[in-house]
């Protein structure tokens, strides 16, 4: 992943989303598990992210895969 610095955190309450530039505001909160989702762009992954559950009752944090130096290609765990 890129750095949380390139984070947007998204939140459902009530039916209504919120989205804040940057990571997590409270250290409480941690990295609990992640997703991997294909995106055109950071709104359609903010769209996407609004659907998943935890998002009403936590936060979900959006950011971007690390591009392998000179290449299109993404980096993979192994």
């Amino acid at each position: 992943l890129e750095s949380v610095r390139t984070a947007t955190t998204v939140r459902v309450r009530n039916g209504k989303v919120s989205i804040t530039d940057g990571p997590f505001a409270e250290t409480k909160e941690q990295l609990a598990g992640f997703y991997l989702i294909d995106a055109r762009d950071l709104n359609e992954a903010i769209q996407i992210a609004a659907k998943i559950p935890p998002a009403r009752v936590g936060s979900i944090e959006v950011r971007p895969i690390r591009q392998l130096a000179g290449s299109n290609r993404v980096a993979q765990a192994r």
